[in-house]
């Protein structure tokens, strides 16, 4: 009985800590764009996910994701604003992968991700950013296990997101 209450003790502070984090959800629009979500951990982390989806581009279509575990104002730099509204930036690792449909060829790549950019929260729970995400690792193309240096020029994307 003990371990039950201590069970359900935990799984209800636990829950109150996550739902008392603030979160974002949105769009990121750009060559690859994605629905995102942001998950804080208190003022200076978060857990950034997203699914992307590389828009038809020649004869390219792709689907993939990541997830980056990112600093927010990292080092303590900050902009300094005196107005409404909140400017941070922020930095962060993580991991991607995906699929690529190319003429007749199909192939995945997989590696680490970063991610640095700055927002700008509003004082109505509304998030404008501007980030950069590549990616390092291997592919397939080709049949052939290979370099995927093609994700270090990934894409810059202008994020949309509402806060709750």
């Amino acid at each position: 009985m003990k371990k039950l209450f201590l069970f359900a003790a935990l799984l209800l502070c636990s829950t109150v800590v996550t739902i008392a984090q603030p979160r974002a959800i949105g769009v990121n629009l750009g060559p690859w764009s994605s629905i995102s979500y942001e998950h804080g951990f208190g003022d200076a982390n978060m857990l950034d996910v997203a699914a992307n989806v590389i828009l038809p581009f020649g004869n390219r279509f792709g689907v993939g994701g990541h997830v980056t575990y990112d600093w927010i104002d990292p080092f303590g730099a900050t902009f300094p604003w005196n107005e409404q509204g909140e400017w941070h930036w922020y930095m962060g690792v993580g991991g991607s992968g995906g699929f690529v449909w190319e003429n007749k060829s199909n192939w995945f790549y997989a590696g680490v991700a970063g991610h640095i950019g700055f927002e700008y929260d509003f004082w109505f729970p509304l998030q404008l950013s501007l980030d950069w995400r590549p990616s390092l690792g291997i592919n397939n193309a080709g049949n052939n296990i290979g370099f995927n240096g093609l994700g270090l020029w990934g894409p810059i994307s202008l994020g949309v997101r509402y806060l709750f």
